[in-house]
Protein backbone atom coordinates (compact mmCIF):
# COMPACT_ATOMS: atom_id res chain seq x y z
CA UNK A 1 0.00 0.00 0.00
CA UNK A 2 1.55 3.02 -0.75
CA UNK A 3 0.54 6.44 0.93
CA UNK A 4 0.03 9.63 -0.73
CA UNK A 5 0.76 13.43 0.57
CA UNK A 6 -2.50 14.51 -1.30
CA UNK A 7 -4.10 12.01 1.21
CA UNK A 8 -4.67 14.60 4.39
CA UNK A 9 -6.13 11.79 6.59
CA UNK A 10 -4.36 11.43 10.44
CA UNK A 11 -2.50 8.12 9.68
CA UNK A 12 -1.48 9.20 6.69
CA UNK A 13 0.07 12.63 7.86
CA UNK A 14 1.57 10.60 10.73
CA UNK A 15 3.15 8.19 8.77
CA UNK A 16 4.92 11.71 7.06
CA UNK A 17 5.61 13.77 10.21
CA UNK A 18 6.72 11.19 12.82
CA UNK A 19 10.56 10.65 13.65
CA UNK A 20 11.19 7.73 12.27
CA UNK A 21 14.28 7.33 13.59
CA UNK A 22 13.40 7.97 17.30
CA UNK A 23 10.31 5.76 16.69
CA UNK A 24 12.54 3.18 15.18
CA UNK A 25 15.11 3.63 18.21
CA UNK A 26 12.06 3.03 21.30
CA UNK A 27 10.26 0.34 19.64
CA UNK A 28 14.08 -1.48 19.54
CA UNK A 29 13.90 -0.77 23.35
CA UNK A 30 11.04 -2.41 24.06
CA UNK A 31 11.73 -5.33 21.77
CA UNK A 32 14.88 -5.65 23.50
CA UNK A 33 12.98 -5.58 26.66
CA UNK A 34 11.04 -8.79 25.63
CA UNK A 35 13.87 -10.45 24.50
CA UNK A 36 15.67 -9.95 27.36
CA UNK A 37 12.58 -10.62 29.41
CA UNK A 38 13.17 -14.54 28.98
CA UNK A 39 16.92 -14.62 30.76
CA UNK A 40 16.39 -12.92 33.38
CA UNK A 41 12.56 -13.66 34.55
CA UNK A 42 12.35 -17.31 35.00
CA UNK A 43 14.73 -17.86 37.80
CA UNK A 44 12.93 -14.74 39.60
CA UNK A 45 9.63 -16.52 39.25
CA UNK A 46 10.93 -20.23 40.54
CA UNK A 47 12.09 -18.46 43.56
CA UNK A 48 9.03 -16.92 43.99
CA UNK A 49 7.06 -19.98 43.68
CA UNK A 50 5.33 -19.03 40.47
CA UNK A 51 5.03 -20.10 37.26
CA UNK A 52 8.08 -20.29 35.30
CA UNK A 53 6.94 -17.45 32.81
CA UNK A 54 4.89 -15.30 35.23
CA UNK A 55 6.88 -12.61 34.93
CA UNK A 56 7.40 -13.02 31.02
CA UNK A 57 4.00 -12.66 29.91
CA UNK A 58 3.32 -10.07 31.92
CA UNK A 59 6.32 -8.41 30.57
CA UNK A 60 5.14 -9.37 26.81
CA UNK A 61 1.48 -8.21 27.66
CA UNK A 62 2.34 -4.66 28.90
CA UNK A 63 5.33 -3.90 25.87
CA UNK A 64 2.63 -4.95 23.66
CA UNK A 65 -0.11 -2.57 25.14
CA UNK A 66 2.80 0.69 25.87
CA UNK A 67 3.48 -0.10 22.32
CA UNK A 68 -0.13 0.50 21.24
CA UNK A 69 -0.35 3.70 24.13
CA UNK A 70 2.63 4.91 22.45
CA UNK A 71 1.60 5.34 18.82
CA UNK A 72 -1.67 6.20 19.58
CA UNK A 73 -0.18 9.15 21.78
CA UNK A 74 2.16 10.29 19.00
CA UNK A 75 -0.75 10.95 16.90
CA UNK A 76 -1.62 13.89 19.37
CA UNK A 77 -0.93 17.68 18.46
CA UNK A 78 1.45 19.65 21.01
CA UNK A 79 -2.09 20.72 22.26
CA UNK A 80 -3.50 17.56 22.77
CA UNK A 81 -0.43 16.60 24.84
CA UNK A 82 -0.57 19.24 27.39
CA UNK A 83 -4.62 18.54 27.97
CA UNK A 84 -3.38 15.00 27.90
CA UNK A 85 -0.43 15.71 30.57
CA UNK A 86 -2.99 18.09 32.68
CA UNK A 87 -5.39 15.14 33.07
CA UNK A 88 -2.96 12.70 34.00
CA UNK A 89 -1.50 14.56 36.46
CA UNK A 90 -4.72 15.19 38.16
CA UNK A 91 -5.21 11.93 38.14
CA UNK A 92 -1.73 10.59 39.60
CA UNK A 93 -1.92 13.38 41.95
CA UNK A 94 -5.18 11.38 43.61
CA UNK A 95 -3.81 7.84 43.31
CA UNK A 96 -0.91 9.61 45.27
CA UNK A 97 -2.93 10.61 48.01
CA UNK A 98 -4.69 7.47 48.10
CA UNK A 99 -1.73 5.51 48.17
CA UNK A 100 -0.80 7.33 51.56
CA UNK A 101 -3.72 5.72 52.96
CA UNK A 102 -4.94 2.79 51.79
CA UNK A 103 -1.51 1.60 49.37
CA UNK A 104 0.19 -1.56 50.07
CA UNK A 105 3.50 -1.35 52.07
CA UNK A 106 6.57 -2.94 50.36
CA UNK A 107 9.39 -3.19 51.62
CA UNK A 108 9.05 -0.12 53.83
CA UNK A 109 7.54 2.06 50.98
CA UNK A 110 3.34 2.82 50.10
CA UNK A 111 3.58 3.71 46.76
CA UNK A 112 1.61 1.10 45.33
CA UNK A 113 -2.62 0.35 44.73
CA UNK A 114 -3.53 -3.06 44.71
CA UNK A 115 -6.49 -4.45 42.26
CA UNK A 116 -6.62 -8.16 42.77
CA UNK A 117 -3.70 -9.40 41.60
CA UNK A 118 -2.20 -6.47 39.90
CA UNK A 119 -0.72 -3.14 41.43
CA UNK A 120 -0.47 0.14 40.28
CA UNK A 121 2.15 2.82 40.55
CA UNK A 122 0.44 6.34 40.17
CA UNK A 123 3.76 8.30 40.72
CA UNK A 124 5.60 6.40 37.48
CA UNK A 125 2.66 8.18 35.51
CA UNK A 126 2.89 11.97 37.28
CA UNK A 127 6.63 12.13 36.07
CA UNK A 128 5.77 12.47 32.47
CA UNK A 129 2.72 14.86 33.17
CA UNK A 130 4.47 16.74 35.18
CA UNK A 131 7.59 17.62 32.73
CA UNK A 132 5.05 18.53 30.02
CA UNK A 133 3.30 21.16 32.19
CA UNK A 134 6.15 22.41 33.88
CA UNK A 135 7.81 22.87 30.65
CA UNK A 136 4.73 24.60 29.58
CA UNK A 137 4.87 26.86 32.90
CA UNK A 138 8.74 27.46 32.56
CA UNK A 139 8.27 28.51 28.54
CA UNK A 140 5.30 30.91 29.54
CA UNK A 141 7.50 32.64 32.53
CA UNK A 142 10.09 33.36 30.01
CA UNK A 143 7.84 34.74 27.08
CA UNK A 144 5.60 36.65 29.08
CA UNK A 145 4.93 38.68 32.65
CA UNK A 146 1.41 39.17 32.19
CA UNK A 147 0.72 35.47 33.77
CA UNK A 148 2.03 34.27 37.20
CA UNK A 149 3.60 31.04 35.49
CA UNK A 150 6.82 30.67 37.55
CA UNK A 151 4.88 30.29 40.81
CA UNK A 152 2.50 28.10 39.49
CA UNK A 153 5.67 25.95 38.06
CA UNK A 154 7.31 25.77 41.35
CA UNK A 155 4.21 25.32 43.42
CA UNK A 156 3.43 22.26 41.30
CA UNK A 157 6.84 20.75 41.28
CA UNK A 158 6.67 21.56 45.57
CA UNK A 159 3.69 19.68 45.51
CA UNK A 160 4.99 16.59 43.29
CA UNK A 161 8.00 16.53 45.27
CA UNK A 162 6.10 17.00 48.88
CA UNK A 163 3.96 13.80 47.41
CA UNK A 164 6.96 11.51 46.50
CA UNK A 165 9.07 12.01 49.80
CA UNK A 166 5.34 11.33 51.69
CA UNK A 167 5.56 7.65 50.11
CA UNK A 168 8.72 8.16 50.73
CA UNK A 169 10.65 7.65 47.09
CA UNK A 170 13.81 9.97 47.49
CA UNK A 171 15.38 8.33 44.17
CA UNK A 172 11.87 10.03 41.96
CA UNK A 173 12.52 12.44 43.80
CA UNK A 174 15.65 13.45 43.20
CA UNK A 175 14.96 12.32 39.21
CA UNK A 176 11.95 15.03 38.62
CA UNK A 177 13.73 17.66 40.76
CA UNK A 178 17.01 17.12 38.60
CA UNK A 179 15.03 17.41 35.93
CA UNK A 180 12.83 20.42 36.20
CA UNK A 181 16.39 22.23 37.45
CA UNK A 182 17.87 21.41 33.84
CA UNK A 183 14.28 22.73 32.40
CA UNK A 184 14.59 26.13 34.75
CA UNK A 185 18.14 26.71 33.23
CA UNK A 186 17.02 26.04 29.64
CA UNK A 187 14.15 28.22 29.71
CA UNK A 188 16.96 30.91 30.60
CA UNK A 189 15.02 32.13 33.52
CA UNK A 190 17.19 33.88 36.52
CA UNK A 191 20.20 32.52 37.66
CA UNK A 192 19.85 33.67 41.17
CA UNK A 193 16.39 31.41 41.25
CA UNK A 194 18.71 28.29 39.93
CA UNK A 195 21.26 28.89 42.89
CA UNK A 196 18.02 28.81 45.41
CA UNK A 197 16.96 26.19 44.03
CA UNK A 198 20.29 24.03 44.40
CA UNK A 199 20.00 25.37 48.21
CA UNK A 200 16.63 23.93 48.49
CA UNK A 201 17.62 20.71 46.95
CA UNK A 202 20.94 20.41 48.47
CA UNK A 203 18.56 21.30 51.82
CA UNK A 204 16.12 18.35 50.84
CA UNK A 205 18.66 15.83 50.73
CA UNK A 206 20.64 16.43 53.74
CA UNK A 207 16.67 16.11 55.67
CA UNK A 208 16.42 12.97 53.73
CA UNK A 209 19.39 12.09 54.99
CA UNK A 210 19.00 12.33 58.18
CA UNK A 211 15.17 11.36 58.56
CA UNK A 212 14.98 8.35 56.34
CA UNK A 213 16.89 5.22 57.69
CA UNK A 214 17.25 3.61 54.25
CA UNK A 215 18.61 6.22 52.85
CA UNK A 216 21.19 6.63 55.58
CA UNK A 217 22.22 3.15 55.36
CA UNK A 218 22.89 3.36 51.53
CA UNK A 219 24.77 6.16 51.34
CA UNK A 220 26.84 5.20 54.02
CA UNK A 221 27.50 1.86 52.61
CA UNK A 222 28.18 3.59 49.39
CA UNK A 223 30.83 5.68 50.32
CA UNK A 224 32.19 3.92 53.17
CA UNK A 225 35.55 1.96 53.34
CA UNK A 226 33.91 -1.61 51.86
CA UNK A 227 32.14 -0.95 48.54
CA UNK A 228 31.02 -4.88 48.51
CA UNK A 229 29.32 -4.18 52.18
CA UNK A 230 26.15 -4.33 50.57
CA UNK A 231 25.55 -7.73 48.49
CA UNK A 232 23.27 -6.56 45.77
CA UNK A 233 25.66 -3.74 44.60
CA UNK A 234 28.59 -6.25 45.12
CA UNK A 235 27.30 -9.42 43.24
CA UNK A 236 25.92 -6.94 40.31
CA UNK A 237 29.67 -5.52 39.77
CA UNK A 238 30.97 -8.88 39.82
CA UNK A 239 28.62 -10.04 37.20
CA UNK A 240 30.34 -7.42 34.75
CA UNK A 241 33.54 -9.11 35.25
CA UNK A 242 32.61 -12.60 34.63
CA UNK A 243 30.86 -12.24 31.52
CA UNK A 244 33.66 -10.05 29.89
CA UNK A 245 33.39 -8.27 26.80
CA UNK A 246 31.24 -11.09 24.83
CA UNK A 247 28.95 -12.63 28.01
CA UNK A 248 28.64 -15.80 29.44
CA UNK A 249 26.06 -16.80 26.73
CA UNK A 250 22.20 -16.83 27.00
CA UNK A 251 20.66 -18.42 29.96
CA UNK A 252 24.48 -19.55 31.79
CA UNK A 253 24.14 -16.12 34.07
CA UNK A 254 24.14 -16.91 37.61
CA UNK A 255 23.08 -13.51 39.02
CA UNK A 256 19.04 -13.76 38.64
CA UNK A 257 19.10 -16.51 40.85
CA UNK A 258 20.60 -15.11 43.92
CA UNK A 259 19.05 -11.32 43.54
CA UNK A 260 15.62 -10.75 44.01
CA UNK A 261 15.14 -7.87 41.52
CA UNK A 262 17.42 -9.29 39.11
CA UNK A 263 14.59 -9.22 36.80
CA UNK A 264 13.84 -5.25 37.71
CA UNK A 265 16.33 -3.51 39.18
CA UNK A 266 19.56 -5.44 38.28
CA UNK A 267 18.51 -6.55 35.09
CA UNK A 268 21.78 -4.25 33.33
CA UNK A 269 23.71 -6.44 35.76
CA UNK A 270 22.12 -9.61 33.72
CA UNK A 271 22.50 -8.50 30.33
CA UNK A 272 26.31 -7.78 31.31
CA UNK A 273 26.84 -11.03 32.87
CA UNK A 274 25.05 -13.03 29.62
CA UNK A 275 25.59 -11.35 26.84
CA UNK A 276 29.06 -9.15 27.77
CA UNK A 277 30.13 -5.59 27.66
CA UNK A 278 29.31 -4.88 24.14
CA UNK A 279 25.82 -5.84 24.45
CA UNK A 280 25.85 -2.71 27.50
CA UNK A 281 27.44 -0.51 25.41
CA UNK A 282 24.77 -1.20 22.55
CA UNK A 283 22.20 -0.77 25.02
CA UNK A 284 23.52 2.53 26.07
CA UNK A 285 24.00 3.70 22.23
CA UNK A 286 20.58 3.44 22.13
CA UNK A 287 19.27 5.48 24.99
CA UNK A 288 22.02 8.12 23.76
CA UNK A 289 20.35 8.16 20.40
CA UNK A 290 17.23 8.55 21.53
CA UNK A 291 18.22 11.75 23.72
CA UNK A 292 20.48 13.25 21.65
CA UNK A 293 18.17 13.08 18.81
CA UNK A 294 15.37 14.24 20.45
CA UNK A 295 17.47 17.34 21.69
CA UNK A 296 18.02 18.13 18.36
CA UNK A 297 14.38 17.85 16.55
CA UNK A 298 13.89 20.16 20.09
CA UNK A 299 16.59 22.97 18.55
CA UNK A 300 14.64 23.20 15.36
CA UNK A 301 11.35 24.00 17.56
CA UNK A 302 10.12 27.45 17.09
CA UNK A 303 7.68 27.28 20.50
CA UNK A 304 9.54 27.53 23.85
CA UNK A 305 7.00 25.45 25.62
CA UNK A 306 6.96 22.79 23.16
CA UNK A 307 10.85 23.20 23.27
CA UNK A 308 11.82 22.62 26.86
CA UNK A 309 8.98 19.81 26.48
CA UNK A 310 11.07 17.87 24.49
CA UNK A 311 14.11 18.02 26.04
CA UNK A 312 12.61 17.32 29.54
CA UNK A 313 10.98 14.01 28.38
CA UNK A 314 14.54 13.00 27.12
CA UNK A 315 16.71 13.64 29.78
CA UNK A 316 13.70 11.88 31.62
CA UNK A 317 14.08 9.01 29.91
CA UNK A 318 18.04 9.55 29.95
CA UNK A 319 18.45 10.18 33.34
CA UNK A 320 16.11 7.17 34.76
CA UNK A 321 18.49 4.94 32.48
CA UNK A 322 22.25 6.62 33.79
CA UNK A 323 20.68 6.12 37.11
CA UNK A 324 19.84 2.18 36.79
CA UNK A 325 22.66 1.35 34.95
CA UNK A 326 25.28 3.35 37.58
CA UNK A 327 23.39 1.42 40.49
CA UNK A 328 24.30 -1.46 38.68
CA UNK A 329 28.10 -0.59 38.25
CA UNK A 330 28.72 0.93 41.41
CA UNK A 331 28.84 4.66 40.33
CA UNK A 332 25.62 5.39 42.11
CA UNK A 333 24.16 4.36 45.32
CA UNK A 334 21.58 1.79 45.49
CA UNK A 335 17.94 2.96 44.26
CA UNK A 336 14.82 0.94 43.19
CA UNK A 337 14.78 2.84 40.24
CA UNK A 338 13.93 0.63 36.35
CA UNK A 339 16.01 0.68 33.35
CA UNK A 340 13.80 2.04 31.04
CA UNK A 341 11.60 -0.27 28.90
CA UNK A 342 13.77 -3.51 29.56
CA UNK A 343 13.01 -4.07 33.32
CA UNK A 344 10.00 -5.61 34.23
CA UNK A 345 6.96 -3.94 35.70
CA UNK A 346 3.33 -2.80 34.44
CA UNK A 347 3.25 0.74 36.02
CA UNK A 348 6.84 1.26 34.73
CA UNK A 349 6.44 -0.01 31.24
CA UNK A 350 2.53 1.83 30.77
CA UNK A 351 4.03 5.36 32.30
CA UNK A 352 6.88 5.31 30.10
CA UNK A 353 5.06 4.08 26.81
CA UNK A 354 3.25 7.58 27.84
CA UNK A 355 6.65 9.42 27.83
CA UNK A 356 7.89 8.20 24.48
CA UNK A 357 4.28 9.07 23.22
CA UNK A 358 4.31 12.35 23.97
CA UNK A 359 7.78 12.43 22.56
CA UNK A 360 6.98 11.30 19.68
CA UNK A 361 3.96 13.33 19.00
CA UNK A 362 6.29 16.78 20.08
CA UNK A 363 8.72 15.79 17.32
CA UNK A 364 7.11 15.35 14.86
CA UNK A 365 7.88 17.42 11.67
CA UNK A 366 5.20 20.42 11.54
CA UNK A 367 5.80 23.38 9.49
CA UNK A 368 6.68 26.85 11.50
CA UNK A 369 3.34 29.13 11.36
CA UNK A 370 5.48 32.24 11.27
CA UNK A 371 7.28 31.05 8.03
CA UNK A 372 4.58 30.46 5.95
CA UNK A 373 3.47 32.59 3.50
CA UNK A 374 0.18 33.86 3.58
CA UNK A 375 -1.53 34.92 -0.53
CA UNK A 376 -1.76 38.47 -0.80
CA UNK A 377 -5.50 39.05 -1.99
CA UNK A 378 -5.06 42.93 -1.93
CA UNK A 379 -2.20 44.67 -3.53
CA UNK A 380 -0.33 46.50 -1.10
CA UNK A 381 1.29 49.92 -1.90
CA UNK A 382 4.51 48.46 -1.87
CA UNK A 383 3.46 46.20 -4.82
CA UNK A 384 1.64 49.15 -6.37
CA UNK A 385 5.29 51.33 -5.95
CA UNK A 386 7.00 47.91 -7.36
CA UNK A 387 5.11 47.46 -10.48
CA UNK A 388 5.46 51.31 -11.34
CA UNK A 389 1.76 52.51 -10.59
CA UNK A 390 0.77 55.03 -8.35
CA UNK A 391 -2.10 53.95 -5.75
CA UNK A 392 -5.40 55.80 -6.05
CA UNK A 393 -6.39 57.79 -3.21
Amino acid sequence: MKLSRADRSLLVDWSFTIDRGLLTALLTLIAIGVVLSFAASPAVAIKKGLPTYYFVERHVIFAALGSVLMLIISLFSPAGVRRLAAALLLISAAGMVVVLFTGTDINGAQRWLTFGSYSLQPSEFAKPAFIVLIAWLFGEAAGRSDMPALPLGLLLWGMLAGLLVAQPDVGQTVLISTTAGLLYLLAGLPLIGAAILMLIGSGGLWLAYENFAHVQSRLEKFFGAAPFENYQVGRAMQSFSEGGFFGRGPGEGTIKSVLPDAHTDYIFAVIGEEYGVIACVALLAIFAFVVIRAMQRASDEPNIADRLAVQGLALLLGLQALINMGVNIGLLPPKGMTLPFISAGGSSMLALAITAGMLLALTRWRPDPMRLKKPRLVPTIDDAQFSGHTPSR
